[in-house]
């Protein structure tokens, strides 16, 4: 705890130990996934998958990607942490350290799964991640939350995983990626190379969505450097540090922004989401834009009548700036542009095409809804200052949507003073540094982790501040 306040590390990983997991995978997929060192020293994992210009499993495949557009990871073992995700006794220890009540964990291998091509492989790795981490983390289970990933390749499998984590597994909650990559339809032979992608927004899977929904677990979207997702602005980049700085915001904004206008909250209003790892200072921004767009081109624009001026005025003004000497040719330039363009054929009350009204069914809703009722989250690191303004740019819905992170284990995540530093960014009043440390966390992951927190934790009288 930090000065009596419930402290949840709502974004935590794992580093997964290839020697254990692998006795969960399936025998006949042991010997299509492994380690090997790159020629630049970094450790790579080498994963045998189908092969869509074949037809056969001989497409070997490097996560995170070594090189090229979009590089994955390079030199991402942190020396405080490394151990501390492999094990969970430094872990534990590190936690007590920073005055860390829980951790929420996600993986770091299982990252890059929605990449892969063979729905079989993906299907028996995810079922074995989830079975090592519920073993795994089970003698810590008041402090240690894993959180499941599903096979997104087979939704009906996804879902049928997704209640295996909750109801046989006891996992809080589970873990999607932004986007799967698909075949870009200018290029299809060219795939995976040339793709372009399918959103977690997408009506195919709705289904795993609603059954999250179903179960009243969070859903938290991870994406991932160097793993065939679609990375935005970090695909056009050949160094790890211009991919990173790009690659996990990028994703979720994008993420964020079709589950808004795709009508995927819409369609489960209560449906709680976490866009993780992705920091949270574009948030306002963002959230900006939604609203001014939904505000000017949904709710109030009207494609049948747009605003088209006058012959008249146009040739009045035409005139004053032309000067009228030669106004016959003027007014006859006018007439014929007008009769060009505004012909009874292109008539746009006359047009019958869905295209003209973009999320017309959204038109009475206004994105801020979503934030306001509780159904989008994000994440933030202690060197993080976006909580410290993004009540100042959003009202007070904007205490309400940022959880800490340590994003332990990771390369550029921080423990040392982690939670005080995060803490005594500015002078929070108590109520909004429960939210940010404990409670909007508890917020996400709901009833699930609520239940299940640390005996001292629910004797804490400070707890209320952090679940009202």
């Amino acid at each position: 705890m930090y000065d009596g306040l419930l402290v949840i590390d709502a974004d935590a990983h794992k580093l997964e130990n290839p020697l254990i997991m692998r006795d969960y995978l399936d025998p006949e997929y042991r010997d299509r996934i492994g380690l090997i060192i790159d020629k630049l020293g970094d450790q790579r994992v080498k994963i045998v998958d189908f092969n869509p210009k074949t037809g056969a499993t001989d497409l070997v495949q490097l996560f995170p990607q070594p090189s090229g557009l979009g590089k994955g990871g390079f030199r991402t073992l942190h020396p405080e942490t490394t151990l501390g995700a492999m094990f969970n006794r430094p872990r534990i220890e590190h936690m007590d350290q920073e005055g860390i009540d829980v951790h929420v964990i996600y993986g770091t291998l299982n990252l890059i799964f929605s990449g892969l091509l063979d729905k079989d492989l993906a299907i028996a790795l995810c079922k074995a991640y989830n079975s090592y981490m519920a073993d795994d983390c089970r003698p810590y289970s008041d402090r240690l939350k894993p959180i499941g990933v599903l096979p997104l390749q087979d939704v009906n499998e996804a879902i049928k995983e997704m209640h295996r984590c909750v109801n046989d597994l006891g996992m809080i909650g589970v873990a999607v990626p932004p986007n799967l990559p698909v075949p870009h339809p200018r290029d299809p032979e060219a795939f995976p190379d040339i793709r372009t992608c399918k959103p977690i927004s997408h009506p195919d899977f709705r289904p795993v969505l609603q059954a999250a929904v179903d179960l009243n677990i969070g859903l938290g979207i991870h994406g991932a450097p160097g793993s065939y997702m679609m990375g935005g602005i970090a695909d056009h980049m050949e160094t790890f540090v211009l991919t990173h700085i790009f690659v996990q915001r990028n994703q979720q904004q994008h993420a964020m922004t079709r589950m808004v206008f795709d009508g995927a909250f819409e369609q489960c209003p209560t449906l709680r989401v976490g866009f993780l790892e992705g920091g949270c200072g574009w948030l306002p921004d963002l959230a900006h834009a939604m609203h001014e767009h939904w505000e000017k081109r949904i709710r109030d624009f009207d494609p049948k009548h747009p605003y088209r001026p006058s012959v008249m005025d146009v040739t009045k003004l035409m005139l004053q700036e032309r000067g009228t000497h030669n106004s016959t040719s003027v007014i006859s330039q006018v007439k014929n542009l007008f009769d060009l363009l505004w012909t009874k054929e292109h008539d746009p009350t006359q047009i019958d095409d869905a295209s003209l009204y973009e999320h017309y069914d959204l038109r009475h809703r206004d994105p801020m809804e979503y934030f306001e009722r509780g159904q989008i989250f994000v994440s933030f690191e202690s060197d993080d200052p976006a909580p410290t303004y993004m009540h100042l740019a959003m009202g007070e819905v904007g205490k309400r949507l940022a959880c800490f992170s340590g994003d332990y284990g990771h390369w550029d995540g921080v423990l040392q003073n982690c939670v005080r530093d995060a803490a005594t960014k500015t002078n929070y009043d108590r109520d909004h540094l429960a939210r940010l440390l404990g409670g909007n966390a508890l917020a996400l992951y709901g009833d699930r982790l609520r239940q299940s927190l640390p005996s001292y934790c629910q004797e804490s009288p400070d707890l209320a501040l952090a679940t009202r």
